[in-house]
């Protein structure tokens, strides 16, 4: 059954995948609250009416700020059915970035969740004005709440308006405006059309295996990625499970037992990291051979024709003592885990695929909805360190400077309000510029090396690629996270945010007091240790990109202090501003 907008996936939902009796399911307290597809068709429909009678009309804007649930997903299919634009917008943003985000949309309906939000929501209404219909997901006594607009919607029906709605809509219609997350300054609207969704989906459907029936999902539904695998478990006909929060994760899997999520690569060094230190109470022997189990993981070959006969003997030796129990203690049943929103180390690629947990590696940006590349089954289509083939019908192409363009049906409608700064990056051929260094091989297969504005050039003319330097760095399990700096000088710097979880780990092994996280980085015995790593990665590089001098953070780098993204990555502009002494320090 073919489709052209993205709210016609519920009727290729019912008409393909009827006996599915779990479309969508989420943890509020205890139990899992799961609805089956009529309850989700249904309360979609009382969405939709609920929104005609409060007068949204086609093209007005509709924001969402809220954790992943499954009510999310009803709002979202209403808010296109009646011909409005979905507005996702992150929970963990600022007052100032709500009110500058809703006043730039134009927002006419806010659904928002939880009473932190309500309360930076409740400071700004008054420089709002269009702002006129706000809801919560649940009665916080202030403003009317979710259910209410499903009730709304079934006292007042409005069926002949909705399917006038839906048949006006056309595939190249705008059906989100997604603000990127900041990392570059002031977030910028992009407009993605049920065109360039759809058409993700057909080039994805193939890549999940048929039995695969049930995903998990924690990266947020306000990011492109996670928003697009979300509509692809439902064009597939899958039942999706939302965690409860990102503790509860590993809970999470056991319980639902899934054979599709996506992650990002910390998370996968986290999962990497706890599997390894699992074994640092066993007995020697039981110690050695989990090691030794755990090394063979990281050269797994994930092309079936390039592992050899006497490396496949001992992996099925390693996968019947070690990986089995790995797989039983993480407790899913994965078909596929897809890695994006930043380059995953080749070892870990190769070490959750040695395991069962097959990762498949994609790519892209906001602006290209967002797939450009992706692994895939095909021969060549999935190897360490590639994120795979760029996707059917999307051209790419590497421009002088390395940086890899894109031409197709993936690209963005443009930026909201923002004529000349769509046409900085998508050129008078149509092609965009991702602004990301990247080659193809001899298999065209898709390698991205770095950031070309992330690139710098030191004092003596050297240029230095930070992303490669962090990534290998990012191995080692007592740093968290690493921003390389030198613009200018004369040699690479490093701003180092250690892991503390496994620093405490480390301290109570060797006996050092642990403290506090201001005092342990100070602590001559850890500078000592983190000495010693920072001579081991350093071996890896030349001598001008060698890390010369760093210092240890205290603090922590999260979504909290806004240091990292929804997908943890680091806001290195912002890193640079808050630690701009620190800095200076390292190179005086």
């Amino acid at each position: 059954m073919k489709i052209t907008r993205i709210f016609d996936i519920l009727e290729r939902y019912q008409a393909l995948y009827p006996e599915q009796q779990v479309a969508l399911a989420g943890k509020p307290d205890k139990e899992w609250r799961k609805y089956s597809l009529q309850e989700y068709v249904d309360n979609v429909t009382a969405l939709s009416y609920a929104m005609i009678e409060s007068g949204i009309a086609p093209g007005d804007k509709v924001a969402i700020i809220a954790n992943n649930r499954p009510e999310w997903n009803m709002l979202d299919m209403a808010i296109m059915r009646i011909g409005a634009i979905t507005v996702p917008i992150y929970p963990t943003l600022t007052e100032a970035d709500y009110l500058y985000i809703l006043g730039h949309c134009e927002a006419k309906m806010l659904i928002l969740e939880g009473a932190e939000i309500m309360g930076k929501i409740e400071h700004i209404m008054s420089e709002l004005p269009g702002l006129k219909h706000i809801y919560t997901f649940i009665d916080r006594k202030k403003f009317p709440f979710f259910q209410q607009l499903i009730d709304l919607g079934k006292s007042k029906q409005h069926p002949e308006e909705l399917e006038k709605r839906k048949a006006q809509v056309q595939t190249s219609d705008c059906a989100t405006i997604i603000y990127t997350s900041g990392t570059t300054g002031t977030p910028k609207g992009v407009m993605l059309s049920h065109s360039n969704i759809v058409n993700q989906l057909f080039s994805l459907e193939r890549i999940p295996k048929k039995w695969s029936k049930t995903a998990l999902s924690f990266l947020p539904l306000c990011h492109a990625y996670e928003r697009c695998l979300v509509f692809l478990y439902q064009y597939l006909g899958m039942s999706v499970y939302y965690v409860q929060n990102l503790g509860t994760i590993a809970e999470n899997i056991k319980e639902v037992k899934p054979t599709m999520m996506t992650t990002v690569p910390r998370m996968l060094e986290k999962i990497y990291d706890k599997i390894y230190t699992s074994s640092n109470n066993l007995p020697p022997l039981k110690k050695k051979l989990f090691r030794w189990a755990v090394s063979l993981a990281t050269k797994y070959k994930i092309q079936d024709h390039e592992r050899t006969f006497w490396y496949n003997l001992k992996h099925k030796i390693a996968d019947k003592l070690i990986f089995s129990k790995i797989r039983k203690n993480i407790g899913g049943n994965f078909d596929i885990v897809v890695s994006g929103a930043a380059s995953i180390q080749p070892r870990l690629a190769s070490f959750f695929s040695a395991i069962g947990m097959p990762v498949f590696e994609g790519y892209g940006l906001t602006e290209t909805s967002p797939v450009i590349a992706v692994s895939c089954r095909e021969k060549n289509g999935r190897d360490a360190g590639t994120v795979g083939f760029s996707l059917s019908g999307v051209e790419i192409k590497i421009a002088a400077s390395g940086e890899l363009c894109c031409r197709g049906h993936n690209v963005m409608l443009g930026y909201y309000k923002d004529e000349e700064l769509t046409r900085s990056v998508i050129d008078s051929e149509g092609w965009f510029h991702t602004g990301d260094l990247a080659r193809v091989n001899e298999k065209g297969q898709v390698f991205i090396t770095g950031r070309l504005k992330n690139i710098f050039k030191t004092s003596f003319g050297k240029y230095i690629n930070p992303q490669l330097i962090e990534e290998k760095f990012a191995e080692s399990p007592f740093i968290e996270n690493i921003v390389v700096v030198g613009e200018g000088e004369k040699f690479a710097a490093a701003l180092i945010s250690p892991d503390f979880n496994f620093l405490q780990t480390w301290c109570v092994k060797h006996e050092i007091p642990y403290t506090t996280p201001q005092e342990l980085v100070k602590n001559p015995d850890i500078m000592k240790r983190f000495a010693r790593e920072i001579a081991k990665y350093n071996a890896f590089f030349g001598d001008t990109e060698q890390i010369k001098r760093y210092e240890l953070i205290p603090d922590e780098w999260s979504q909290l202090t806004e240091i990292l993204t929804p997908t943890l990555k680091v806001k290195r502009r912002l890193v640079r501003e808050r630690y701009k002494e620190n800095i200076q320090k390292l190179f005086a």
